[in-house]
């Protein structure tokens, strides 16, 4: 009687065999080719800013002021990173319920309830976390560009502090978490809006609140180091490979092509502002070759996973043109101190590139964003809301910010502190010795 039974046992087990394989398939796995990549794309990121950017900055300033740049790069990397595990991801990409369309929720904060085996895609939530921490890290970070040389070191903590949390983390959540830019169709791939259009119209607001630096624009502000700069820019130029490919957040065709795209904007950039700047002055100038270049990885960054190679070199080049002009204005016509040219490189760029990926993108421009049923027109329309919104909130919030802070701190140090750098009054070191 036993045989029959045992038989029937086994019949059994064949028949459960499918749903129990179909239960352990629901259980979402993380891909190890994904999280490989992303792991290398969140270090590659992190490396733009320190030691990327905080090199190409220190370069660019006098040499009195080297490491008050150095320190506030480090600073603000240690500052944003706490933030971000206390509220910073849990309002950018947590459920915000009711007010969804505007800001995530606090059920992640803390990481409440992400473990080792949480997922976020084909990845683990802590490697996504990471990921999105490094873009958190380096869009404050650009905005010291605006303030460089003149502004005191507790106010740029506490502006750090709340412009993470009231520009930076709403405009994130707005294209990237969910909110009402994202449901609109809003395309930024890696950050035009989120990080360039914020970035540069934030530094253009502390440069005007804060009025120019002593001398300015008078009196000769040459750069103490173009090696460290040269330097800086070409980590920023490698760094830049995560920040675009790595925004696919996957190993596959789509970070291929952003990578591609990444590298022929830079390169087409570098280019364009060599040869204007050629033609105007009669020399080409390693500065200006590596302005170009960031203007161009800052200006297809939000096309890069959406456009062509072919898209991507028009692209660098119209950067390299656009942002140069855009500088000369800035600086040689209007006399506004961004001191180290976020607004013209970062913020123009970043208008230009996020406008021109509702060109380029469309499927028969050789990209992949949308097809010919869906329009350019309309596209360019949701780009240009997108940018102005941006744009709008963060200046605004900016000033208020800098107002309070004015208040609270005092913003800009003393004039014999100026004239002596801000390595000494503020910091009581030398950049190097006398």
């Amino acid at each position: 009687m036993r045989a029959p039974i045992y038989r029937a046992l086994a019949a059994l087990g064949i028949l459960l065999c499918p749903l129990f394989a179909q239960a352990q398939e629901a259980v979402p796995v993380a891909d190890t080719g994904d999280t490989a990549w992303l792991i290398t794309a969140t270090a590659l990121v992190l490396f733009m800013t320190i030691p990327g950017l905080a090199l190409f900055y220190a370069g660019l300033v006098r040499s009195k002021n080297v490491l008050s740049i150095l320190i506030q790069c480090f600073a603000i990397t240690c500052v944003v990173s706490i933030l971000w595990l206390t509220v910073g991801y849990a309002l950018t990409f947590g459920d915000g319920g009711s007010m969804q369309a505007f800001i995530g929720g606090l059920d992640k904060a803390f990481l409440s309830g992400v473990t080792r085996t949480s997922i976020t895609g084909t990845v683990p939530e802590t490697v996504f976390f990471m990921f999105q921490m490094t873009f958190a890290i380096i869009t404050p970070a650009l905005v010291i560009g605006g303030f460089a040389e003149r502004m005191r070191f507790s106010a740029v903590l506490g502006f750090t502090v709340l412009w993470l949390l009231l520009v930076y983390v709403p405009i994130a959540h707005w294209v990237w978490g969910g909110g009402w830019l994202a449901r609109l169709g809003v395309m930024d791939y890696a950050g035009g809006i989120v990080v360039h259009v914020s970035a540069g119209v934030a530094a253009l607001v502390c440069a005007l609140v804060l009025g120019r630096r002593r001398g300015f624009p008078h009196t000769a502000m040459a750069p103490h180091s173009l090696p460290y700069a040269v330097a800086g820019a070409g980590m920023l130029w490698v760094g830049w490979f995560g920040f675009n490919a790595g925004s696919a957040l996957a190993a596959n065709g789509s970070a291929g092509m952003a990578m591609l795209t990444t590298h022929m904007g830079a390169s087409a950039g570098a280019l364009a502002w060599m040869c204007v700047e050629w033609k105007k002055y009669g020399k080409p100038s390693m500065l200006g070759v590596v302005t170009g270049m960031v203007a161009g990885l800052g200006t297809i960054t939000p096309a890069s996973g959406f456009v062509g190679p072919m898209g991507a070199v028009v692209i660098g080049l119209i950067a390299g043109v656009v942002c140069f002009f855009a500088t000369q204005i800035l600086k040689r016509r209007l006399h506004i101190d961004d001191s180290l040219d976020v607004s013209p490189v970062h913020g123009v760029g970043g208008v230009v590139g996020s406008l021109l990926t509702g060109v380029f993108a469309a499927t028969w421009l050789g990209g992949s964003g949308f097809s010919l049923d869906h329009g350019v027109a309309a596209q360019l329309g949701v780009q240009a809301l997108g940018i102005v919104a941006a744009a709008a909130w963060c200046g605004g919030v900016t000033w208020a910010i800098l107002k309070l802070l004015d208040v609270v701190f005092g913003l800009r140090v003393a004039e014999e502190q100026e004239t002596e750098g801000l390595d000494l009054a503020e910091h009581g070191e030398r950049g190097y010795s006398p």
